[in-house]
Order: C-alpha cells, then structure tokens, then sequence
C-alpha cells in the first residue's frame, strides 16, 4: 500500500482474532515509534508491551471490554513528564502531543503489516498504575491493542469533514 492507501485502511478495531502477531511484524512496528518524531527530539516517552498471560489479565482489568480482550498483545504509551519539552511563552507541555505522534506511527505501520489496532484511552488510570508502576514523572496516555482482525470485526465507514471546513488559506 501507499501511504494514502495505509492512512485510509487504519480504522479502530474492536475484534481480533486468536492469531499472534509475528515478532518481524512486531519488530517493525516498535521500530516505527523508534523512528517517530518529537518537540526538541526529547522523545519523552516508554512503550510497554504486554504479551504475558498473567499482564493480559491484569491489563484488561484497567479496561474491562469483551472486545479488548480479544487482543493477543498489546503496547501501553507512557510519556516522561520530567523529559518533555515545555513552551516557555505559555508553558504548554508537549508530551502528550509527542507519544501521540508515536502512537499513530505505530497504528499505521501495524495498518501496514495487514493488522489492526485501537487508540484507548477510556481506561482505569489510577489502576494502570497500580498494577503497571513505573519511575517517578511517568504517566499512561494511552493503550493500543494489536491483532489480526476478526473478519467479524465492525467497521463504521470513515466519515471526514470537507477539507474547505478543515483548511483555511490566507
């Protein structure tokens, strides 16, 4: 695919089957977050992937979906708030923003590999970190599940808004 085709395809999916993801599939798409850009290129971030029986269970229980937990693995973003890069005229951090980037670098190189994957970020935070500690300074933002998608899986057909409402020229 293109990369219009790859922006086009990705879609948030909410069923997977029991089929694991290939470690060459999963290699390359931790190396799309590797090679994702960030304010000041502080890349304020940790990826944790959550393969393990025993952390699947522990993970689903900060997000409590039948669907969720038809992912066979799964990676949770953390950003590193004592790392990100703050603006200094109104002192906007852009960690968020920065993990977000990754993020999506990784839901479309996954798009690429014929796999599907979910942006979630409804999840129990106080849990998460309870059962996922992390160093001081280290905060969830999100938790992408990833998997072969169910032929079942439901997709909505995409619906954008018009380019003359999202662009402006001047």
């Amino acid at each position: 695919m293109n990369f219009m085709e790859i922006c086009l395809a990705r879609f948030s999916a909410r069923k997977y089957t029991d089929e694991l993801v290939s470690d060459e599939d999963m290699t390359y798409i931790l190396e799309s977050l590797q090679a994702a850009p960030s304010a000041v290129n502080r890349q304020p971030w940790k990826f944790v992937v959550v393969k393990s029986e025993e952390a699947k269970e522990k993970l689903q229980r900060c997000y409590d979906r039948d669907w969720f937990k038809t992912a066979p693995v799964y990676v949770i973003a953390f950003k590193n708030k004592n790392e990100e890069w703050v603006r200094k005229f109104d002192s906007k951090p852009h960690g968020d923003i920065d993990v977000a980037i990754a993020v999506e670098h990784l839901c479309l190189a996954a798009t690429d590999c014929g796999l599907g994957t979910c942006w979630v970020c409804n999840y129990n935070p106080q849990l998460l970190a309870e059962l996922f500690p992390q160093p001081d300074g280290f905060e969830a933002v999100a938790i992408i599940p990833i998997g072969h998608i169910s032929p079942d899986c439901p997709q909505t057909p995409k619906t954008r808004k018009d380019l003359s409402v999202i662009v402006e020229e001047i």
